[in-house]
């Protein structure tokens, strides 16, 4: 019966992060015209774009601390109906203050949502398929994403630039994910529920002060893997937004050759992550997690060595690919790491989450002062350096969670003494 219950949760957790990556979809492509629309300049636009992920960053520990209190369920309920309202109020917003304002309250429910929803896979997905999980969930928003972009598109086309009528269509999209969580997400366990770790858990329960990665609010066990995910996905992140500078300006592509390659992206991207996921619960997780690292390397050299429309198409396929290892083998890391400490699941994947987001900003910073301050080449060797730099500092870490979960009696991740265990 638990069984069953933890595969309709996947299942409803696919459902939920499409519906809400197709709804959102319209609005990442909408809002920036509307914006531009309304006399906003670039530069007001870019910070317009940047305001969610930095009030996700500022808030993601906190409200990851009260998914923990309050169980991740209710807390993805409530990131919904926020989520829900932010569609809603960019029907009726009519000024830049506005775009401004409902963009921070977006960030504060990605804030809410991704450690509830990590939190819930990695529960339900289980220790034989957490990867699996984690990818089918990841593949459910890559391809709603592109789909949601495509179909804002087609109504702003039909409707004559009718920013309104695409938004309130994203609004009533964004219901459908609160009708599957609800109806089919399963309520959260508790806490007696038996983990990898239980030694630890049990001592939890008798009163005794656990062993923990986090080794309370200061978290230094958990900085290292905060700062993994953010190493892995800043280098990932350098080439994303100056993909078509890169592709049109650097190789001489064509716009349309350029947007054939995005669609390839889609494909690559649809067929590869659960084949990852697999992989990375069957085979191995580190080894799945590194090809993002090679993935960088490999994409990096050949867009240095062969600027063409093959070499620029095969660069993008080795980076979908290398991107696609990634999630479902960083999922099943954040389970593992959150296993230590059962009752502060959420709050550890809020922080590694963090790590992710602070990448994601800057990644494409560095990106571009290395190739305005030095060319193109030198971005993409120095890209090829960082991931190969950080494939070393991933070896180096994945082996103090290995000794950690040896020796789970250990005061701490960095410094496991066996005479103790």
């Amino acid at each position: 019966m638990a069984e069953k219950q933890d595969t309709a949760t996947i299942i409803a957790m696919v459902a939920e992060g499409f519906f809400s990556r197709l709804s959102f979809g319209l609005v990442s492509f909408a809002l920036p015209l509307y914006a531009y629309q309304m006399g906003m300049n670039l530069v007001e636009i870019g910070f317009l774009t940047s305001v969610s992920l930095t009030v996700s960053i500022l808030l993601k520990p906190v409200l990851g601390s009260l998914a923990d209190r309050f169980g991740f369920k209710r807390t993805l309920v409530a990131a919904i109906g926020v989520r829900s309202l932010v569609a809603f109020l960019l029907v009726f917003a009519v000024a830049p203050w506005h775009l401004y304002l409902i963009r921070a309250v977006h960030g504060s429910s990605k804030s809410m949502r991704d450690p509830a929803a990590n939190a819930l896979i990695a529960e339900s997905g289980g220790k034989k398929r957490v990867a699996s999980s984690f990818a089918w969930y990841q593949t459910a928003k890559s391809m709603a994403g592109s789909g949601g972009k495509a179909l804002a598109g087609v109504l702003l086309t039909l409707t004559a630039s009718n920013f309104a009528a695409v938004f309130g269509v994203a609004f009533l999209l964004s219901i459908l994910p609160l009708v599957a969580v609800l109806r089919f997400v399963r309520a959260d366990r508790s806490n007696a529920r038996t983990f990898p770790n239980t030694d630890i858990v049990n001592r939890s329960q008798e009163g005794a002060a656990p062993d923990s990665l986090l080794k309370g609010d200061s978290q230094p066990g958990l900085l290292p893997f905060v700062m993994l995910g953010g190493l892995i996905n800043g280098t990932a992140y350098m080439l994303g937004g100056l993909f078509p500078i890169l592709a049109i300006e650097y190789a001489g592509l064509s716009e349309a050759q350029t947007g054939m390659i995005y669609m390839a992206s889609s494909g690559i991207i649809l067929f590869s992550g659960p084949l990852f996921g697999w992989l990375a619960d069957n085979v191995s997780h580190k080894l799945v997690l590194s090809l993002r690292s090679a993935a960088n390397i490999a994409s990096s050299i050949i867009y240095l060595v062969a600027p063409t429309l093959v070499g620029v198409f095969i660069g993008r396929a080795v980076d979908d690919l290398g991107k696609s290892a990634y999630r479902p083998a960083w999922g099943a890391l954040m389970s593992r790491v959150s296993d230590f400490e059962p009752r502060r699941r959420a709050r550890t994947m809020s922080w590694m989450s963090v790590g992710e987001d602070i990448g994601e900003i800057l990644g494409p910073i560095f990106a571009g002062f290395l190739w305005s301050a030095f060319g193109v080449a030198v971005l993409l060797v120095g890209r090829a350096l960082v991931a190969a730099g950080v494939e070393v500092y991933a070896v180096w870490v994945s082996r103090r969670l290995q000794q950690k979960e040896a020796f789970p009696h250990s005061q701490s991740i960095a410094g496991v003494d066996a005479a103790q265990s």
